[in-house]
């Protein structure tokens, strides 16, 4: 392979995970703002799943190569990049390009690897933890002593929610799942109930309320979960759609919305400029990143597979059977290194 190329994963056409394929790429070069990082780990995301299928295409400009989070050593700088300097270990979301040996990321976008951290679960946390937070505080403004329900309460974006609620905001937390084994995690992981979605879910969290419903709800389902999910919330409360994989149309009681006063937002977090997020990711250096620290808040990580076997790590996320994240170990010599954090956040 020639010294400017790398490894990539790639897919000439949608389909299951037989269309992923290794290929080599030119290396990318950074431009204003932007910062190259070697890739030690790369997480596996829902959306990566979505646009392997076809239903998730990268905005304009976006790498095509998936993967939306990394973590590895920065090795090249653009013009007018503070704050992150070549050498550092950090974690970033990408607006693509994660499944690569080498990541073009906005240096807004990058953070640093939590103390204690390997590389592996430092890629484990930007995509869901800039989604929750995104969703849970920013649109959903979930205020202290507030509650939430998290539809999918094990996904890796619903625990992070769920953590976040709890520690930083002192929240109760509902949540679903669909196995046994799954609702006790979400128990674990901090929600008060959890109740499969199997069952009459929005009965039973009715019930758990004493009838009063919820303030927050964070949902990736849609579809015919929309009205009944409305009819769950307290007055002024707020249903926050990341996703719709029961459905894109609902049918709604506009009525009960205008007269309750209730707010129904959904959010594309990709496509948003760069200063977007990296208010977001100062927000979580800030007040999540001393918890993970700390481990008040934890990350679980539920796989690692080589970036050879990515097809198995789609796989698995196809079958819905993981327990948080999934992680691909791009560079083996450094994907379980712990990465180690100077004192004013450089390495």
């Amino acid at each position: 392979m020639r010294y400017s190329a790398m490894r990539v994963i790639e897919f000439a056409a949608a389909g299951g995970p037989e269309v992923l394929r290794i290929a080599e790429h030119p290396r990318p070069v950074p431009g204003h703002g932007e910062v190259v990082i070697k890739v030690a780990a790369a997480g596996v995301n829902r959306p990566d799943i979505q646009q392997r299928r076809g239903l998730y295409p990268p905005p304009p400009g976006a790498s095509p190569i998936p993967g939306l989070d990394v973590a590895g050593i920065v090795v090249a700088a653009g013009p007018d990049v503070s704050g992150v300097s070549v050498g550092d270990a950090v974690c970033a979301l990408a607006n693509g390009g994660g499944y690569a040996e080498f990541c073009c990321v906005p240096a807004l976008q990058c953070m640093p690897v939590p103390r204690g951290f390997t590389f592996v679960q430092a890629a484990s946390l930007p995509e869901v933890y800039f989604t929750a937070w995104n969703n849970v505080i920013w649109l959903g403004r979930l205020a202290e002593g507030e509650s939430l329900l998290v539809q999918g309460g094990t996904s890796g974006v619903g625990m992070a929610a769920i953590q976040i609620a709890r520690k930083l905001r002192n929240a109760t937390v509902y949540a679903t799942a669909g196995t046994e084994e799954k609702l006790a995690v979400c128990r674990e992981t901090g929600a008060q109930a959890a109740v499969s979605y199997k069952g009459p879910w929005d009965d039973e969290i009715r019930a758990l309320t004493g009838g009063e419903g919820v303030d927050v709800i964070l949902d990736a389902q849609a579809g015919p979960y929309t009205q009944r999910q409305l009819d769950l919330l307290k007055p002024d409360g707020r249903l926050i759609f990341i996703a719709s994989h029961l459905g894109e149309t609902a049918e709604v009681n506009v009525r009960s919305v205008v007269r309750r006063r209730l707010t129904l937002a959904g959010s594309t977090l990709r496509p948003r400029p760069a200063a977007y997020k990296g208010r977001i990711a100062a927000e979580l250096v800030e007040q999540v990143w001393p918890l993970l620290e700390s481990g008040a808040i934890a990350t679980r990580i539920h796989a690692v597979f080589p970036f050879e076997d990515v097809r198995s790590a789609h796989r698995l996320l196809d079958e819905n059977e993981q327990i948080g994240k999934v992680v691909l170990s791009v560079d083996p010599s450094l994907a379980q290194t712990v990465a180690r954090s100077l004192p004013d956040g450089r390495n």
